[in-house]
């Protein structure tokens, strides 16, 4: 509880918990309507409608906090090294193909957030455009992202299952022995990574221009499930991490 409540004063665990809401809800309202169940005796509307509308309207809320992450994003100290030395190197990367990765990953982030904000302020008729474009430019760069994620996700597994592999074989004394037990705990922490990215790609295509990929073929529960699945991994990091801290 007390993790719970910590996060939720922050604006990045607020949004985990509303994002975890709302694919849940959505999840559930997908399945009630694909059973055609809830709805009441006269044939109106049934649960799923106001299930599914809470999603809504929690996405709707987390976009419009998101208007407030452009100056966070601009000052991470990822981004602060990128923008002064033009790379984005997380601690530990050695690898070039993954530091690549990062940084390509890293810019498409930081134009996700204007292009999302101005398809924002057109649907609100803020600006007096079309949001339709804003928001396919926004979700095509959010899926660049995440695809880049997948491949980084991919490539530093990689190099753990063969760390890890070479570890068993020899002779490892305590320090070693402490590098391998965190290589594992990273290689447990990539896999989530990953499985979270693909859940959340899955989503991503479904929401393109029809005529890519699975484009608009998604159900209501499918994209809730994938969304939760992604949602739950995301709050379980951020409670690892949180406990982790705790630890004296």
């Amino acid at each position: 509880m007390e993790v719970a409540a910590a996060a939720l004063e922050s604006h990045r665990g607020r949004d985990r918990f509303l994002r975890a809401l709302g694919y849940s809800s959505r999840l559930l309202g997908g399945l009630l309507q694909a059973a055609g169940t809830g709805s009441d005796g006269g044939g109106g509307p049934g649960l799923h409608h106001p299930l599914l509308r809470l999603s809504q309207e929690l996405a709707n809320c987390r976009a419009t906090l998101r208007l407030l992450d452009d100056l966070a994003m601009f000052c991470t100290p990822g981004t602060a090294w990128a923008l002064s030395a033009g790379w984005c190197v997380r601690p530990g990367e050695e690898d070039a193909v993954v530091r690549w990765l990062s940084v390509v990953a890293n810019m498409a982030d930081q134009l996700y957030y204007p292009c999302e904000h101005v398809a924002w302020a057109a649907d609100y008729k803020i600006l007096n455009i079309h949001s339709s474009k804003w928001w396919t430019l926004s979700n095509v760069l959010w899926s660049v992202s995440l695809a880049l994620g997948v491949l980084r996700s991919l490539r530093v597994l990689q190099q753990l299952k063969r760390k890890l592999k070479q570890g068993r074989r020899d002779h490892l004394g305590t320090e070693e022995l402490k590098q391998l037990h965190l290589d594992q705990v990273r290689k447990r922490a990539e896999t989530l990574n990953l499985i979270s990215n693909l859940s959340d790609l899955a989503n991503a295509v479904h929401w393109m221009p029809r005529g890519i990929l699975w484009a608009g073929r998604f159900p209501e529960w499918l994209v809730g499930l994938m969304g939760t699945i992604s949602s739950l991994i995301g709050l379980y990091q951020m409670w690892y991490v949180s406990s982790a801290n705790k630890d004296p």
